[in-house]
């Protein structure tokens, strides 16, 4: 698929965030209506469903985060993004300290793992990943951890995943220039095209997580 970008003017650059925003939001919202998900933030689970899919999670962002830092554009692949530690951490305060032995990788979650070694760190498809992740994380993962909280009872120590400390000026802040640090990358419109059909895949991979968790 070949999503067409707006022109833009010499002085105007393309808004490569808000067209990825606007073409993935169908598949988004499909992927948070899944039953599990649903489930789980409307309070009809477990706090140790929520264990579950936190360590699901975990695999998800060591396979993520396994390149180590990126060299070059720091403004969008801040360091201070990574998210494993928190996530062990929570695991810790959970009763799941060994969580790689108690809760192994889904089938759906070993797919999506997979397909993120595959993707190098300088592929613009990296992006699409590290863009849904953490803008995600950043965004509707303060709700999650409110109703986690609300809900089951998860305490500031199990709840850590969703703290992040890059956000001195507020989260609003840095999200709106995580954004304008996309743009500036100035991606060719192919790249673009990679970009937008990534972050769709992106966003199916974590439904078929979601789904994976519903049916274990």
């Amino acid at each position: 698929m070949t999503i067409a970008p707006p022109a833009a003017s010499a002085t105007e650059p393309l808004d490569v965030a808000a067209l990825v925003r606007a073409a993935s939001a169908d598949v988004h919202k499909d992927a948070e209506n899944r039953g599990f998900i649903v489930d789980l933030m409307g309070g009809k689970l477990t706090l140790d469903a929520y264990t579950r899919y936190l360590a699901q999670f975990g695999w998800i962002y060591e396979a993520l985060e396994s390149r180590g830092a990126r060299d070059g554009d720091p403004e969008v692949f801040d360091p201070g993004l990574a998210r494993l530690a928190s996530i062990e951490s929570d695991l810790a305060a959970l009763g799941a300290p060994d969580w790689r032995e108690t809760d192994p990788m889904l089938p759906a979650t070993r797919a999506y793992v997979e397909h993120l070694h595959e993707v190098a760190a300088d592929d613009v498809r990296y992006l699409a990943h590290h863009y849904t992740r953490y803008l995600g994380d950043l965004s509707g993962g303060q709700a999650i951890a409110k109703l986690v909280a609300r809900h089951y009872g998860a305490t500031e120590e199990q709840l850590s995943f969703y703290r992040f400390d890059i956000a001195a000026d507020g989260v609003v802040k840095y999200k709106r220039a995580y954004r304008e640090a996309m743009n500036d990358l100035a991606l060719e419109p192919e790249q673009v095209d990679r970009l937008v059909a990534e972050v769709l895949e992106s966003f199916r991979y974590n439904a078929d997580v979601f789904e994976g968790l519903a049916a274990a």
